[in-house]
């Protein structure tokens, strides 16, 4: 049964979740171990420690009490099953994240990020899946006024297919383009209403009206990023638009939007690519791919901007 995790725990929630991860208590509860003292047993957490453990974690409602033993609940499912992007919410990517991030200070001085698992896309897929719906359906808006009468898009770098499918949803023909591995993740996720072309854009035919990239270009380093805005210009037919939206240096922003900007610039540090590139590189970035009249304007309800900007 899909769960429906769009908001997360807060931060001693989460650690407490990582240190369940780390000693292999989560593990336990999740395959065997149905009693704090069999979670004791199989890890290296004292009974008592282990006691309350459980109970903290049936208390943020990943586990419930069934006679006298724990069972996870439907919360707890992104923490097991990895298949059905749909199934996994932003928990577990949360925790990944979490884990980067406590790893930060021995990334400042090698300078090598911490290696990642191999659950670690589906988890990204995951949480991507579970954005925020009122913030999808806001950037899909700043996207379609740009182009009102397009008719076509494509989502360069689109994940789970969220942005896709509300393009779709209002009458474009969507193409999300992803991975060999994604596409196999997200199977008939969105049915027959979001074409995903598996590979890379280059091998796209041009053509499209709307170039769209969600909340990708914060994930790239600054020489990925302008590449990529060119082979979004490239995808355009002859008067198509580019538009990326996406958290971006907010400068001296006191709001959501500044935090958003920190958030970032951690994160980038923490995996060793990515930021919250500045409104006005990027603009640099569309001109050089041959755009012209790029605007960069807030989103209402949102700490994203959209840029946009068009060929000719």
């Amino acid at each position: 049964m899909p769960t429906d995790e769009r908001r997360g725990p807060g931060t001693e929630a989460l650690l407490l979740l990582r240190a369940a991860r780390r000693t292999g208590a989560l593990e336990a509860l999740l395959s065997s171990a149905g009693t704090p003292a069999e979670v004791a047993a199989k890890t290296e957490v004292a009974e008592p420690q282990a006691r309350r453990l459980v109970g903290a974690l049936a208390d943020l409602g990943f586990f419930e009490a069934v006679g006298d033993e724990y069972e996870p609940t439907n919360r707890a499912l992104g923490l097991l099953a990895k298949r059905d992007v749909r199934s996994i919410g932003s928990i577990p990517h949360e925790l990944d994240r979490l884990d980067e991030l406590v790893g930060l200070p021995e990334t400042l001085e090698t300078g090598v990020p911490p290696e990642r698992h191999d659950d670690w896309e589906a988890n990204a897929l995951g949480a991507h899946y579970a954005t925020d719906e009122a913030t999808v359906r806001a950037c899909v808006t700043a996207a379609v006024r740009t182009a009102p009468d397009a008719e076509s898009v494509v989502d360069l770098c689109g994940g789970s297919g969220v942005h896709a499918r509300e393009f779709a949803a209002r009458g474009l023909d969507a193409t999300l383009v992803a991975s060999p591995a994604t596409a196999d993740r997200l199977g008939r996720v969105h049915g027959d209403d979001v074409r995903i072309h598996e590979g890379v854009p280059a091998t796209l035919d041009p053509g499209f009206d709307v170039a769209f990239l969600g909340d990708a270009l914060s994930t790239m380093d600054p020489a990925e990023a302008r590449a990529t805005c060119s082979v979004a210009a490239d995808l355009l037919d002859g008067d198509g638009a580019v538009v990326a939206t996406d958290v971006f240096d907010a400068g001296d922003a006191a709001d959501d939007r500044g935090e958003a900007t920190v958030a970032a610039a951690a994160h980038g540090l923490a995996s060793g690519h990515g930021d919250a590139h500045a409104p006005e590189a990027v603009r640099d970035w569309f001109t050089e791919a041959g755009l012209s009249d790029v605007r960069v304007s807030a989103i209402p309800g949102t700490n994203r901007h959209a840029v946009d900007g068009g060929m000719g």
